[in-house]
């Protein structure tokens, strides 16, 4: 089976889970922009993130943007997804590399100190945006503060990938525990057991655990129904068209200069790396389309 979300709720009502294993989505994203370890991990916690984050949305044309910015070697990071398991993205530098810290990557130096924002599009007159600090620069633990204090749910988050030493990932996932407002003491306290239990997510995928199999863990000891399973891709809606559009938008003027240096444009989507190029000629065609269009 391939990548895929479970989205379930316990049988009262009172938590809800977003269970994710995205190790497909994360080696397609590695391959695309040709990263290094570091830089595998980070993205790829971060991307599976976002595609749980996604799914919490209602619509399909509803897009959520999670970008971090850090003082870190590793720059800027970001990534977008729907409702539907879409999910893209890219980071400052894919090449970083670092030495491991006791023993395992180092993801919270690789980020540095910075902000996490979370950007929800649904469609109206002004997108919602919440900030909020890296409190470890683990992205698990900086997303668990972001739902505390920027959407005041109480909610845990646990991401996890798992390397093989031909740098590729051999497991990936998540999950994103949320409690609702009239959760008691008692349901809060078995799932904050057994999320602490869960101690780490990247060594229970690689040892052949399932989305479902995790999904069982955090409701040990409660009922919980299954809502909806989606799957997971790295999709990027990027085209030809969408930067004809773009050099368009330039204008004539800005068109004829880069006629003038009598050189081809070519440029790479940086979200998934597909280059596109576009002769003199076809320069020209778009110049001479313009001053048509404006009538000169």
């Amino acid at each position: 089976m391939g990548d895929y979300i479970i989205k379930a709720i316990s049988e009262n009502g009172q938590a809800r889970a977003y269970v994710a294993v995205t190790t497909d989505m994360v080696n397609e994203a590695a391959r695309r922009h040709n990263m290094s370890p570091v830089a595998i991990v980070a993205a790829g916690r971060l991307f599976t993130a976002g595609a749980m984050m996604g799914t919490m949305m209602k619509n399909d044309r509803d897009i959520l943007t999670i970008r971090i910015k850090g003082n870190g070697p590793i720059g800027q990071m970001m990534c977008t997804a729907d409702p539907n398991g879409h999910v893209k993205g890219f980071v400052g530098d894919p090449q970083v590399m670092l030495p491991l810290k006791d023993g395992r990557i180092d993801v919270a130096g690789a980020l540095g100190i910075g902000v996490l924002s979370v950007t929800k599009d649904l469609g109206l007159k002004e997108p919602y945006i919440g900030d909020t600090i890296l409190v470890t620069s683990e992205i698990g633990d900086d997303l668990t503060y972001y739902f505390a204090t920027s959407e005041q749910t109480p909610s845990a988050v646990g991401l996890g990938v798992y390397m093989n030493k031909d740098n590729t990932a051999d497991a990936a996932g998540g999950f994103i525990v949320q409690m609702m407002p009239e959760a008691t003491d008692e349901t809060t306290g078995i799932l904050e057991a057994n999320v602490q239990s869960i101690t780490s997510v990247s060594d229970l995928l690689h040892e052949g655990e399932t989305a479902d199999g995790l999904l069982k863990r955090i409701f040990n000891g409660l009922e919980y129904k299954v809502l909806e399973t989606i799957d997971v891709s790295y999709s990027c809606d990027c085209s030809r068209t969408k930067v004809i559009n773009a050099l368009l938008s330039l204008g004539p003027d800005e068109i004829k200069s880069l006629i003038d240096e009598g050189k081809p444009v070519e440029t790479r989507c940086q979200f998934c790396g597909e280059k596109y190029e576009f002769s003199l000629d076809d320069l020209d065609r778009m110049y001479k389309g313009l001053k048509e269009k404006n009538g000169q």
